[in-house]
């Protein structure tokens, strides 16, 4: 088993790189999701409010895809707040 130190940390094998790439690969599918959503928003009320933009950037790549299918039952923006 190898240990490898960072700063005061200390990770044993490939554990810490096991945990970067899995972090990188969360915020690849987060942005992903975001950029879908936001064309589909877009597609369907044009520019929308700049708080609410915030908070669809600010959901995780599980909520986004939720949001996406919950898109195609609303009918006006109101829907996105609901």
């Amino acid at each position: 088993m190898s240990f490898k130190r960072f700063g005061s940390a200390i990770f044993v094998g490939g554990y810490y790189e096991r945990i970067c790439n899995l972090s990188i690969y969360r915020y690849i599918l987060q942005k992903e999701a975001l950029k879908v959503i936001s064309r589909q928003l877009k597609r369907r009320f044009g520019d929308i409010d700049a708080s609410l933009v915030e908070q669809v950037r600010n959901l995780s790549a599980e909520q986004l895809k939720e949001l996406g299918e919950d898109l195609l039952d609303f009918s006006e923006v109101a829907d996105l707040v609901a």
